[in-house]
This record gives structure tokens, C-alpha cells and sequence, in this order.
């Protein structure tokens, strides 16, 4: 992806932020959110024009934490690639190697405890089934999209509507983000089947920002079969129809 990047906008500083990696992706998103800002600050600050996020999987959730907390960001593109923005709600290879003893039916008893939360993946664990428990108890996803009360909500808003696009990349084919809509804010009912962006309840009020954005004519959605969710970032005909014309 840097390599496709170098050659279609020579000259422009890629920055990859190296933190967080392998088992400390699974420290809490707050915590993450905190560190990845410190390392970003002062990138943006040497920025005079502003720069983009492209963020990835988990780091699509952590670039909108720091998005909706930094008051002076100067973030023009925001594009989130194959990342569980609505949350996630799957038995997939990865969640029963993280939770050998669970499935997606019954790891709620611990995503929505003190404990669970100081796990990533619980918080934005999102179990359709149990929609209370995870309102109380997620502290990162159900503020950021504040479907808990949440006293910063509007001042998260503002902060997050500075962004000039917000891109939606996902596909059917991922196999890790589930539902894949999810990558698009589509999720789950409580029948399992997928309510799409616009007939979410965080988009039809607006919670912070979406239906702004699409109505400013800044909300993109590029979906793409044929992806598995570990080559998002490497695959070029992604870059070239979903992100490229956005990097300017």
C-alpha cells in the first residue's frame, strides 16, 4: 500500500505508526487511542495542508477515538479500511483463538464486565441479542457512537465533522469483520439480519456526524468482493478504485 502510494503521490510523506502491535492491540482502546495520539500530534502539526488517516481493522475504531477527542485535528480524508465501526458479532477463527472457551452467543458475560472492557475486542464487541448489557457496559464503542449517555457527545461531534471525507471500505468476502457492513455501519438486528447505514438509528439522529457528512456530500462507501480481510491493505485495485482519488 505505501509502495502504491510512493508512486501515484510521489514526494508525500507516508507516515506508518508502529505501535500496538501483536498481543498489545488487545490493551484497551482508550489506552490505544491516547498513545497513537501523542505519536500523531506532532506529525500533524508539521503538516501544514492537513493530512489523511487511513486506518485499518482495529485502528479504523482507534482513529475515530482520536478524531472525536482532538479538538484541532486537521484530518481531511478519514478513510477507514475493513474496520468494525457499527461493531463486532461473529464466530470467527480469530475470536476462538482469543476465546477458546466462547462463542459470539455467550461472550457477552465477559465482554461486559470490568474486565472483559480492558480487552480491545470487547470494546466494540457488540452482541444484538443483548443490547442493554452492551449499552452499560461497553465503554469505548457505545460512547463513541453515543449510544450511551455520554456528556462530551456534542463536542465529540464537532471534532469529528473537521474531517472532509469519511470513506467506508468493506466487502463480503472478509471473513473477520462480521457483519461485513459493519465496515459500512450496517449491523444486526435482534433477528441477525442487517439494518444498512441509513436506516440505523446513530445516522437518522445524527449522533455524530454521519448524516452531516452524507448530506455535505462527504460520505463514501466503496465495497469490493473477493477480499479477505488480511489483504485489504496490500491489494491494489482496493487502493486504486477506493482510496487513491482521495489523497489529494
Amino acid at each position: 500500500m505505501v509502495a502504491a502510494q510512493n508512486m501515484s503521490h510521489p514526494g508525500t510523506n507516508v507516515s506508518v505508526i508502529d505501535l500496538f502491535d501483536r498481543s498489545s492491540s488487545l490493551q484497551p482502546l482508550w489506552k490505544q487511542v491516547e498513545g497513537f495520539k501523542e505519536a500523531i500530534y506532532p506529525i500533524m502539526q508539521n503538516a501544514a495542508d492537513g493530512v489523511h488517516f487511513i486506518c485499518y481493522s482495529q485502528g479504523g475504531l482507534i482513529c475515530r477515538g482520536i478524531l472525536s477527542t482532538l479538538p484541532n485535528h486537521n484530518v481531511h480524508s478519514f478513510i477507514s479500511l475493513s474496520s468494525p465501526q457499527a461493531g463486532q458479532y461473529g464466530d470467527t477463527d480469530y475470536l476462538k483463538y482469543l476465546f477458546p472457551q466462547f462463542m459470539k452467543s455467550n461472550l457477552f458475560h465477559f465482554c461486559y464486565t470490568g474486565v472483559g472492557q480492558r480487552i480491545s475486542i470487547c470494546n466494540y464487541w457488540k452482541d444484538p441479542h443483548h443490547t442493554d448489557m452492551y449499552v452499560n457496559g461497553s465503554d469505548y464503542l457505545a460512547l463513541l457512537n453515543s449510544e450511551r449517555p455520554n456528556p462530551n457527545s456534542t463536542v465529540w461531534k464537532k471534532n469529528f465533522l473537521r474531517i472532509k471525507k469519511l470513506v467506508l471500505i468493506g466487502g463480503p468476502d472478509d471473513g473477520v469483520i462480521t457483519p461485513w457492513q459493519s465496515s459500512q455501519f450496517g449491523f444486526y438486528n435482534d433477528n441477525e439480519t442487517v439494518v444498512e447505514i441509513k436506516d440505523q438509528d446513530l445516522y437518522l439522529r445524527d449522533v455524530f456526524g454521519l448524516k452531516t457528512l452524507n448530506a455535505r456530500g462527504d460520505l463514501f462507501l466503496c465495497s469490493m468482493a473477493g477480499v479477505e480481510h488480511v489483504k485489504w491493505h496490500s491489494n491494489d485495485t482496493v487502493f486504486n478504485t477506493c482510496i487513491e482519488k482521495w489523497l489529494v
